[in-house]
This record gives C-alpha cells, structure tokens and sequence, in this order.
C-alpha cells in the first residue's frame, strides 16, 4: 500500500506569546510574527504536492492554514478534534499565577499530566482519545497521498508521541515551536517521522531547512 504522509504543523506565535500564558481553547489570533511565519511556511511548502489542508477550529491554527491552502487553491477544512488540550480555569493564566492560586493542582498536573487533568479541562490521555481517531479519518480519507494538518503544541505532541511509539507521559518532551514542521510517513507498517520541530526561513531567529521535505 503506497504511503500516505502527513505535514503536521504547529500555528504562528499568538498575541501575547511574550507573557507566557496558557492558550488551550481560548481563541487567541496570531501576532504579526506570527502571520509573517505562517507565510514562510507556505512559500517553503510551495512545491510540495499536498492535496488537502486541515486546521483546528482555532483562529490562530486557522490563520496559520490559510496561506498554505490559499496557495493551492484550497480552503482549510475546519476540524474542531483538532483543538489544543482544554485547560479549564488555567486558560489565560500565566504560569506563575497559576503557581500562585493552585500550587497543589499545578505539582499534580506537573507530575502526571496523562492521567492528571487541567482543572475543569482535559488531561493528555483526553487528548489522545480525541486526536487519534481524527488523524485516522483523515490518512483514511487520502490514503497513499499528502495532506498537511495544523493544529497546536500538545495535538502534535500526541501525534508525534502515537508515531514514535513513545509513552504518552513522554510526549512533553518533544518541542514544538510556532510554525514548526515534523514530516510523518504512514504504512502498513507504522509510521516514520522524517523531520521533527523544522523551522523555515524568512523569519528572523530561526534556522534554516538545510533539505527539502520531500520523499
């Protein structure tokens, strides 16, 4: 069976990314920097033959979609599976606050947050059951092709944590910087990530991509 790949991507910086608060389903919109970053990734995907775009209902995953679509004469499919993990009444608190109003709640959710939910919201193992069987629509519905997926920081974190075969508990570990790329192959087989965490050029502060990602 020909492979079926997927060009997971995370969305630009935000407005008030420099404050360090805890974005989960609050619907933030990029920052300049952010839409300047969504544009490089597009021009840096320009050859790629992806087929489909599909975004969180997030307006800052969507924004981040839309020059990628745009350039293929596409509009981002909107999938509200796609949402960052729920983070209940830490939503727009910073970490220090949040350390200062529940610091019980915070060293449990630090501890273990598969099985530890966000006060009020969800816990990776949550996420999971929701993001997973999405992406299996998705590499169901264009299999042996390319399809590109934006969506957030934790979303790729379990996507990316499923593909490598790593413990969820384990998924924090991997970065993921605004605008980043990570390149997952689809098998029989298994999955194969090519690339993880790429940043493009055309934004000042990042590195550039020494390779194509192509196959």
């Amino acid at each position: 069976m020909a492979a079926t790949w997927v060009y997971l991507m995370r969305h630009g910086e935000v407005e008030g990314a420099a404050e360090g608060r805890f974005f989960g389903h609050t619907d933030v919109p990029l920052s300049p920097t952010g839409i300047r970053q969504a544009e490089a990734l597009a021009r840096a995907l320009a050859m790629e033959p992806i087929e489909a775009v599909y975004a969180s209902d997030l307006r800052r995953a969507r924004e981040s979609a839309t020059p990628l679509a745009r350039a293929r004469g596409l509009v981002p499919v909107v999938v509200p599976a796609l949402r960052e993990v729920a983070m209940g009444r830490w939503e727009s608190l910073t970490f220090r606050e949040i350390r200062d109003r529940e610091p019980d709640a915070l060293r449990e959710w630090l501890a273990d947050p598969v099985r530890f939910p966000f006060p009020d919201g969800e816990n990776l193992e949550d996420l999971r059951v929701r993001i997973m069987p999405t992406l299996g629509a998705i590499l169901a519905r264009h299999e042996g092709r390319r399809v590109a997926v934006v969506a957030h920081g934790g979303s790729n974190r379990v996507v990316l944590a499923e593909a490598l075969g790593m413990p969820l508990a384990n998924a924090l570990r991997l970065a993921q910087d605004y605008a980043c790329l990570s390149l997952i192959e689809y098998r029989d087989r298994g999955a194969v990530v090519h690339s993880l965490n790429q940043r493009v050029t055309g934004i000042a502060g990042v590195e550039p991509v020494e390779r194509s990602v192509r196959e």
